[in-house]
């Protein structure tokens, strides 16, 4: 059996989730595997594969993590072609999002996890493997006030169906 992926996300509450359901039917492209509405999130930081010995360790590290709630105004939606990934945004990413990712990546260090490489991106996907779905655009914003951070896994169920489940929560 694999280990599984771990990532620290954003997860809606039911309104924002809504929100972005609603979006999601609008932009419905051609083609594409849209996820479950309850698994709409904003990755913070994705780990990959993780032992169950070390899951300590990284909510140890997001233990020592202090942030406070802010708001994101997911106003913009776009399309990246190679990955086929339809997605929506904030156009501005405010600077607690920023210092809230980089406060995660400082503390997974100590505990041996190396960062990302290339910059943060915020999004929440919409669709996966989407065709017909040329756009880069702003819409009326959906107004998303955080107040927590999980940390996540996910579970491939098929070739286009993957599910997501929250293992533990913290309070900003």
């Amino acid at each position: 059996m694999t280990d599984p992926r771990l990532f620290f996300a954003l997860w809606p509450d039911a309104q924002v989730r809504d929100e972005l359901a609603s979006r999601m039917k609008k932009l419905q492209p051609r083609e594409g595997h849209s996820h479950h509405p309850d698994d709409l999130h904003m990755t913070l930081v994705f780990l990959g594969p993780v032992a169950d010995e070390s899951r300590d360790s990284i909510e140890r590290a997001a233990d020592n993590v202090v942030a406070h709630s802010f708001e994101l105004q997911i106003d913009r939606c776009g399309f990246w072609a190679k990955p086929r990934i339809l997605w929506t945004a904030p156009e501005n990413k405010p600077m607690p999002l920023i210092q809230l990712v980089k406060d995660l990546n400082v503390e997974l260090m100590h505990y041996g996890y190396k960062p990302e490489t290339r910059a943060y991106k915020p999004h929440v996907t919409l669709y996966r493997k989407a065709q017909g779905a040329e756009l880069n655009q702003l819409l009326p914003a959906i107004r998303w006030v955080v107040s927590e951070f999980v940390l996540a896994s996910s579970t491939v169920l098929g070739a286009s169906t993957t599910r997501y489940q929250i293992l533990k929560r913290w309070t900003l």
